[in-house]
Order: C-alpha cells, then structure tokens, then sequence
C-alpha cells in the first residue's frame, strides 16, 4: 500500500491518499479533536480590540505583587526577601521598595487593587509618591499625604 503526500484541508483536519496494491485509490480525511477544545471555542475566543481588557497600572500589577510575594513568604515557599529578589532578577532593595507598599493602609492598598475611579482620579501618583507615603506609620496621615479629602476615609 502506497501513501501519497498529507494535504491539510483546515486547522483541524488532514486529507491523504493511498493506493492499494491493486491500483484501487482510496482517500482519507483525519479530523482531530484536541480534548477540550472545539473550532466553536476558537471562534468565540478570538480577541478583539473591544473585548481586550485594559492593561492595569504598574503600581496595581505591583501592588498585587508584594501581596502574592508575603504570602510566599508566609507560606515557607522560600526562606526570605533576599531569596525573591534572587528569583526576581532584582535587587533585594528593589524587593524591599516593592514590599514596602505593603505599609500602606488597608483601604489604600484596596483601592489600587480595585483601580478604583477615585484611584484612577490620581493617575499623577506615582509609586515614587507611594514609597514616600509607605514610610508614614499613621494611616490616617498617609490618607491626608495622598489626598487632603480623606477620600480613601471609611465613613
């Protein structure tokens, strides 16, 4: 039995040809289903730029991660600080400035975490003005060095 050449005939099947000793042609068509996906999915899935979600801020993306990094620490994953920043490729004072925004207070880290539109208001913060609050021990007076309306206040 002879096979001719593999033809794909779309994404998700192949088509050859083969002939018996006789002379007798015969085609094949192979669908493959990979589990768990269907070209329905595919279709579906595909990204638009409608349906693309807006890339957070640096200082939420950074925010987020001194949490999972605590929380590594927390959980024996690695020993310290200086065992992330070796992972991290980064300095162990880059580490720690990241980590410091952990200082801040609880409903501060919530709205950068949320984005919030209160948050997004003060796009001009940077986290240079984050690290400068961070070192302020009274929450209450890091919520009036960020905003003199105590927006970040629980009323």
């Amino acid at each position: 039995m002879d096979q001719g050449p593999v033809q794909r005939c779309n994404n998700e099947s192949l088509m050859t040809t083969m002939q018996t000793k006789d002379g007798e042609s015969h085609v094949a068509q192979v669908e493959m289903m990979l589990a768990g996906w269907s070209p329905r999915q595919r279709e579906q899935s595909a990204p638009t730029l409608a349906n693309l979600p807006a890339r957070l801020p640096r200082i939420t993306r950074l925010m987020a991660l001194a949490i999972k990094f605590q929380d590594m620490v927390n959980r024996g994953e690695v020993r310290d600080y200086a065992d992330l920043a070796r992972l991290g490729y980064v300095t162990r004072a880059r580490l720690t400035q990241i980590m410091n925004l952990l200082l801040l207070a609880p409903d501060i880290q919530e709205a950068i975490l949320d984005n919030s539109n209160d948050w997004r208001a003060r796009s001009a913060i940077t986290e240079r003005d984050l690290r400068r609050v961070s070192r302020t021990i009274d929450w209450a007076a890091q919520r009036q060095m960020l905003d003199g309306t105590n927006r970040f206040n629980e009323s």
